[in-house]
């Protein structure tokens, strides 16, 4: 491609309001324009980099089996009001309704369409196990799309869809998908980690996410780099160590004003982690409850919310009506609630509240009230490995890819079953696997920056060389910059050539911008017979002879 016909409007300043370096770097390098909060257009050179990501996902795909289909991002609201959905989620649906008033959907996800078909074409186990996927706009009306492409409201998934006999088959397919998930990241130069999530609207009871690591991610992980745990926030568990035993005798201890564990603590000398931190909630499943932490230990709402349904906090007139003490003086004790306490609180003596007005107790140890147990807390960087020991490490990171054992979470409701050897009718087994392709993009862009631009993996680059025009006196620089385009091309080397009568610093400038793995100029030392070769990622340099720059760049592009 001529750098004088291809649409590469690279910009100077960041874009306002930008806060993500992927954001940043790819408005600046001509990849994407905003249309609207959350709606991007893809220019050239980034439709190129979608397309690459493509590729390799459908190679990766198509390895394990999966046909590739299209499925209509318009739906009928009846498939979503079949599985449940159409009321489940709240107002990231889009809703409309037709010339006919007939309710419609735009599809953020195919779980119900796959089903849909399934339930028509699939009739019997010997048509099973199946493999389906497509790559597909989606539509989510997202309550704060930001960070570029990171978040938005219009966007391209890749989502596969496995249909089995059994939960021993459909393990198959899962293990089948981390494989193919692990190279599609892996040939895309991301580095990442696959994590135990919660499968949250999607349903079905074991879920994992695909994390990519940035500072500029919303998601939060903790793992071990001892044994490999790894899991988001809203699912770690960690191994808590008990209260060293201070004030472990059974004594009312006066604290008048001090409600916080901070405050507490301070009037104590004691560290939080012997305190036990007392919530009221209300759960609009099972009513007000108690919930018990360490004092040291945040509540995960996320793990709350699974087991007793939606919740609030209670009000300061709600917890007095409820307990008959204010708020900061609660505690387990002689409590008429029902109390739910977090794991680390089986063992160990604390203080916490006597439900006294000004008054805290010591001695608390979970022998002394009755309560259901439970892994509550959010587990951070620095505690112990459940699994082996080790100590925790934390991250930001970005999800770009998502895998779901559904069972019959839609299978059931929507009537897609098989027959089996037998004759006998049996819900088909489902799982669901996502990708986004853009977040893949922005994900490498996060991890693959320097102070000049954007360093793409050779995999998914716009294109692989960067071939740039220093005009001399005469013509020997261009008809030696013409003759390397067409060997690169005759090569299949994806060149882009930048022939514009502009300053070298302006087009060395956009060459770093862009980031090509690999940048050949010709220029100086082409009296010589020479063209200076640059690696991108590493700014090393060399000038190599004119009859050897394809046979080099194809070797660092195989290095790479």
């Amino acid at each position: 491609m001529r750098a004088s016909q291809l649409l590469l409007p690279t910009v100077k300043e960041d874009p306002a309001g930008a806060e993500a370096i992927s954001h940043k770097l790819m408005v600046r390098a001509g990849l994407i324009r905003q249309l609207a909060a959350g709606i991007y257009v893809y220019l050239p050179a980034g439709w190129r980099v979608m397309r690459k990501i493509e590729a390799i996902i459908r190679e990766e795909m198509e390895a394990i089996g999966c046909q590739e289909l299209l499925m209509p991002v318009l739906n009928p609201a009846e498939i979503w009001q079949e599985s449940g959905r159409w009321s489940e989620i709240g107002e990231e649906l889009f809703r409309l309704k037709d010339r006919k008033g007939t309710d419609m959907a735009l599809a953020m996800t195919h779980e119900e369409v796959v089903t849909w078909l399934a339930a028509r074409e699939v009739r019997s186990y010997k048509q099973l196990p199946q493999l389906w996927y497509h790559i597909q706009t989606k539509e989510r009306d997202e309550a704060r799309p930001k960070s570029g492409i990171l978040r938005t409201r219009e966007f391209i998934m890749k989502d596969s869809y496995s249909l089995d006999t059994s939960l021993e088959a459909l393990q198959v397919s899962y293990d089948k998908h981390i494989g193919a998930y692990d190279k599609i990241f892996s040939r895309s130069g991301l580095d990442f980690l696959r994590v135990q999530s919660d499968p949250g609207m999607m349903g079905g009871k074991i879920a994992h996410e695909y994390m990519a690591f940035s500072d500029a991610g919303e998601d939060e992980i903790v793992f071990c780099r001892g044994c490999g745990y790894a899991a988001n926030v809203e699912l770690a568990v960690s191994s808590a160590s008990a209260s060293s035993g201070a004030f472990a005798d059974r004594e009312e201890i006066s604290t008048p004003g001090a409600r916080t564990i901070a405050e507490v603590s301070d009037r104590l000398g004691l560290t939080p982690d012997h305190f036990i931190k007392s919530l009221c909630v209300i759960s609009a499943e099972r009513g007000a409850l108690l919930v018990l932490l360490r004092g040291d230990h945040e509540l995960q709402e996320g793990k709350l919310r699974r087991l007793v349904g939606e919740f609030r906090m209670a009000s300061a007139e709600e917890v007095a009506a409820a307990i008959g003490v204010e708020t900061g003086f609660v505690g387990p004790l002689n409590c008429s609630l029902p109390i739910i306490a977090d794991e680390a609180l089986r063992s160990g003596t604390y203080v916490g509240g006597a439900n006294k007005p000004d008054c805290h107790v010591s001695g608390i140890t979970a022998a002394d009230f009755e309560a259901e147990f439970a892994d509550l807390h959010a587990v951070v960087a620095g505690e112990s490995c459940a699994e082996c020991g080790e100590t925790l490490s934390g991250a930001r990171v970005i999800e770009i890819g998502n895998i779901f054992q559904l069972g019959t979470k839609y299978s059931k409701p929507m009537g897609a079953r098989y027959l089996d050897e037998q004759g006998v009718e049996h819900d088909l087994i489902m799982g669901s696997y996502g990708i986004g392709v853009a977040r893949i993009a922005a994900a490498v862009v996060e991890q693959h920056n320097d102070a000049d631009g954007i360093i793409w993996p050779a995999s998914i680059a716009p294109f692989e060389v960067h071939l740039c025009l220093v005009r001399g006196s005469d013509d020997v620089q261009l008809a030696a910059a013409e003759g390397l385009y067409s060997e690169f091309q005759q090569a299949g080397i994806d060149v882009l050539y930048d022939e514009r009568t502009l300053s070298p610093g302006v087009k060395f400038k956009d060459a770093d911008l862009l980031g090509c793995p690999v940048h050949v100029v010709v220029g100086k030392h082409i009296v010589d017979g020479l063209v200076e070769v640059k690696i991108r990622s590493t700014g090393d340099r060399s000038t190599v002879p004119l009859a050897d720059v394809v046979a080099r760049v194809r070797s660092a592009l195989a290095a790479m």
